[in-house]
């Protein structure tokens, strides 16, 4: 039962099936996370190329919707000069218009024989036609083309005519011109080229109807502007603006045959728009490369996971540690509650034995007087030893304790206590070296009670024919240093860390009769009150140095 009684439940199960679910727990997470991270960049993969085919198509745009209808500006009164002006700047400035073709038309009434689109009374023809283009140098190269030639660009020219006279045909006094108007009469976009009139004013298209549909007018000439771009969608510069997504991106034919895909790579594109439309962009990336982004945006993730787990870990720790004190506390306690019973009990047997000697005897001899008399101061003078080391501990750890310096004369406060000592234990061969010039300001009290614990176990802890200690008091400019070397049967080395631990008692053949393991304890509480430190080194079966070191 008693046994059973010292047990302190610990639950270290718990604590291991704990660490194991959070083990398990964590394992589980970064598995979960590596599958969501893999399917978010490859989401990405396929999400992000709108920004690239944004950032690609943005020169083209801007050329688009800004420079080509630049033309409308000279509202068709651009001639050669100006043209080649105005082409050399779009071709330097935009790497994939190849070729810019100007013609300089006229829309009349005037019967000409020359070629042309002709409806009803008007005709619409090409008085010159000049195109720009960069030779391999970088040179601007311009060349004059007949208007009677038969080329490609013809078939530009007619379309726009026709486009032109189809919109004049339906044009009333409540036609306004549209954003859609515009894009549909003025730009005519196929692959690889787009055509542009310049827009004329809404009461210069009436003017045109008017010419059309009224064979009486006077004859009358009004100058246009079209200029065909010539575009390269393989000259487009590629801007990458996700390279951790896209390995590479290519600007490829929509059916190209020679493109061949490899095996392990990911795929995806976007088609490029009119002018454009049949190219597109190719995005691959290996898989080796869309691992090195997993993993760069997954260890973000493990590592706030495994710090979570640490400190989770961390916390298991703490609770088992503090399981561990707590038992420790339980058996040290324990056993102060059994080493202090024996403490009480000793003397307070001896003293009732000889109170029962008292009373029983009929006659007491002076010499039976003294003995009990002798006998019972002791065992009071134990109890009130130990219950003043208590008494100590709980007002220092209440911060109770009063401390009364003074000067103090360490030759003549030794002396009274080496005294008292070759009384006390006749056995014990002290020996003593006292070298200092001034008094030390302490507690008297205290530091004898220091000094009574030191003497006592070294006397305690050492064989019948080795029971010695000597005793040096030394001072520096600093401190006083006073040491007690023994020849006992000293600490072992892993146990000297221990031994200044309230109820710890170190276990060997004299501690068998049970200690309350307070008096190491007690005297390192004391010095330090004081102001002082206490030391130790041992060397086990050669003896024990305490040294106490207090401040001048």
């Amino acid at each position: 039962m008693v046994k059973k009684a010292s047990k302190y439940r610990k639950n270290i199960g718990l604590l291991i099936a704990f660490v194991a679910f959070l083990t398990i727990l964590y394992i589980i997470a970064v598995f979960l996370g590596r599958v969501m991270m893999t399917n978010y960049v490859q989401s990405e993969f396929n999400n992000r190329k709108v920004d690239v085919f944004d950032a690609t198509l943005k020169p083209f745009n801007n050329f688009f919707n800004n420079s080509i209808s630049e033309v409308s500006s000279y509202q068709g009164y651009l001639d050669s000069v100006h043209a080649l002006n105005y082409a050399e700047k779009i071709l330097r400035k935009n790497p994939f218009v190849e070729e810019v073709v100007f013609y300089d038309v006229l829309f009349t009434n005037q019967s000409s024989a020359v070629r042309g689109v002709r409806f009803q009374n008007l005709l619409i023809f090409p008085q010159t036609i000049y195109a720009f283009s960069l030779d391999n140098s970088n040179k601007l190269h311009r060349s004059r083309i007949d208007a009677n030639e038969t080329r490609p660009t013809s078939d530009d020219f007619n379309n726009m005519a026709i486009k032109m006279v189809n919109f004049l045909d339906v044009l009333d006094d409540s036609t306004s011109l549209t954003e859609n108007d515009i894009y549909r009469i003025f730009y005519n976009t196929v692959p690889g080229k787009i055509t542009y009139l310049n827009i004329p004013r809404i009461n210069t298209l009436k003017a045109y109807k008017a010419l059309m549909e009224d064979p009486d007018l006077l004859p009358v000439a009004y100058d246009q502007d079209l200029f065909v771009y010539k575009i390269n969608p393989l000259k487009i510069k590629i801007e990458n603006v996700q390279p951790r997504l896209f390995e590479n991106i290519r600007i490829l034919a929509v059916a190209d045959p020679n493109v061949m895909e490899e095996e392990g790579d990911i795929h995806t594109e976007m088609p490029l728009p009119g002018a454009l439309s049949e190219y597109k962009l190719q995005f691959d990336s290996s898989e080796q490369f869309l691992q090195g982004e997993i993993n760069r945006r997954f260890f973000p993730v493990v590592l706030g996971l495994s710090l979570l787990y640490a400190i989770l870990l961390c916390i298991v720790y703490l609770i088992y540690r503090n399981i561990a004190i707590n038992s420790r506390l339980f058996q040290l306690q324990y056993d102060f509650i059994n080493n202090l019973t024996h403490e009480f009990k000793t003397p307070v047997s001896v003293i009732k034995i000889a109170g029962n000697n008292i009373k029983s005897a009929e006659k007491i001899s002076d010499q039976e007087r003294h003995m009990y008399g002798r006998i019972l101061d002791q065992e009071a003078d134990k109890l009130n030893n130990l219950m003043n080391k208590l008494l100590s501990f709980t007002q220092i750890e209440n911060k109770s304790l009063k401390y009364k310096g003074e000067y103090v004369d360490l030759n003549s406060f030794c002396e009274e206590i080496f005294d008292a000592t070759r009384i006390k234990y006749p056995d014990l061969k002290l020996t003593s070296r006292i070298a200092v010039e001034s008094s030390m300001y302490t507690d008297p009290i205290l530091l004898n009670s220091v000094f009574q614990n030191l003497i006592d176990n070294a006397y305690k802890y050492s064989e019948v024919s080795r029971k010695f200690i000597d005793i040096s008091v030394e001072q520096n400019k600093k401190s006083f240093v006073i040491q007690f070397a023994d020849q006992g049967i000293g600490i072992n080395k892993a146990e000297l860390k221990n031994i200044f631990k309230k109820f710890y008692r170190v276990k060997n053949q004299f501690n068998q009769s049970g200690s309350v393991g307070l008096g190491l304890a007690f005297c390192k509480e004391i010095t330090e009150f004081m102001g002082g430190e206490i030391k130790v080194s041992s060397n086990e079966g050669e003896g024990t140095v305490f040294t106490l070191i207090f401040p001048r």
